[in-house]
């Protein structure tokens, strides 16, 4: 399921610079907006939103009501605000034009993961806070690792914003909720053996041609999404979308060592929409193109 972004109903009197729709992603929708002065009355929010100010503005700020609670905060670069699921007739004033903003939305699925996972009493979709802002480096550096990937795709991509979704709603769950829903867990997570990591390992490497989720790689563990990330990484050293990626380079690599295929074909079985994504993440691993690592090898 491709999850659609809020920000056409929501923000209609906004310029739309990017968006996640046709990435398939399932977990989280992302969108870049630029906003210009001015009121804005929202509907029912329908999931939990986050904006991340990108690039703000020194001269205005953000006055919202909403949820009995009025806040008046600056806009400045780094800026974040938090809209809970279920908050309805927000009135927003923008006071000053705010170039970049990006618009996270999570949906109540997300949370209700977390609950069952850890044995929560219920799912803290409805325990967010409705706050503003906020200086949070954590949220900031998950807002700009999805911009990052809106702005470039990788072939790994679609499991960095899986892994970032999960992140973002444990650290609003974390930081950013009433709390009350906690109930300590008298379980733990299982050990990774290695008869599962070998499974996962056989399953990446005669599957490195095809769409790789980290829900497919914790159901080949037969572990939930988060011990499996969690497991995995302490194993391996790396969370599962960065082992799948380099395992996608070597792969790559040894296709450009036979000599054989043309450059526009190993971009695609390395998972990449174009030739001119697949040069870039190369260079950026390596050191040098594509075609300069052919020639190398003579």
């Amino acid at each position: 399921m491709n999850l659609q972004p809020d920000g056409q109903r929501k923000y209609p009197g906004s310029t739309l610079l990017k968006s996640s729709v046709e990435r398939g992603w399932s977990t989280i929708a992302a969108e870049l907006r630029s906003h210009p002065t001015g009121r804005i009355s929202s509907l029912i929010q329908r999931n939990v939103e986050v904006v991340i100010a990108i690039r703000g503005t020194e001269d205005g700020g953000v006055e919202r009501i909403a949820a009995g609670r009025q806040q008046r905060t600056h806009a400045t670069s780094g800026k974040i605000w938090l809209v809970p699921v279920g908050v309805g007739d927000e009135e927003i004033t923008i006071s000053a034009p705010i170039p970049k903003a990006m618009h996270l939305y999570l949906p109540i699925q997300q949370f209700h993961h977390l609950a069952r996972q850890y044995s929560f009493a219920r799912s803290p979709a409805n325990s967010i806070q409705y706050v503003g802002g906020l200086n949070d480096e954590l949220i900031h550096q998950i807002g700009l690792a999805i911009l990052s990937e809106l702005t470039e795709e990788t072939a790994t991509g679609r499991m960095l914003v899986e892994t970032a979704s999960l992140m973002l709603a444990a650290k609003l769950t974390h930081s950013y909720s009433d709390g009350n829903f906690l109930r300590p867990s008298a379980s733990k997570a299982p050990r990774i053996d290695s008869g599962r990591l070998r499974r996962v390992v056989d399953y990446v490497d005669q599957h490195i041609e095809q769409e790789i989720t980290v829900a497919d790689l914790a159901g080949v563990a037969n572990l939930s999404v988060f011990h499996f990330t969690r497991m995995f990484t302490a194993a391996v050293g790396l969370p599962p979308f960065r082992y799948v990626s380099r395992r996608r380079l070597e792969h790559a690599m040894a296709l450009l060592a036979t000599g054989r295929l043309p450059l526009s074909e190993i971009a695609h079985r390395s998972r990449f929409s174009s030739q001119a994504n697949f040069n870039r993440a190369f260079r950026r691993a390596t050191g040098m193109t594509p075609g300069e690592y052919r020639r190398l090898l003579g």
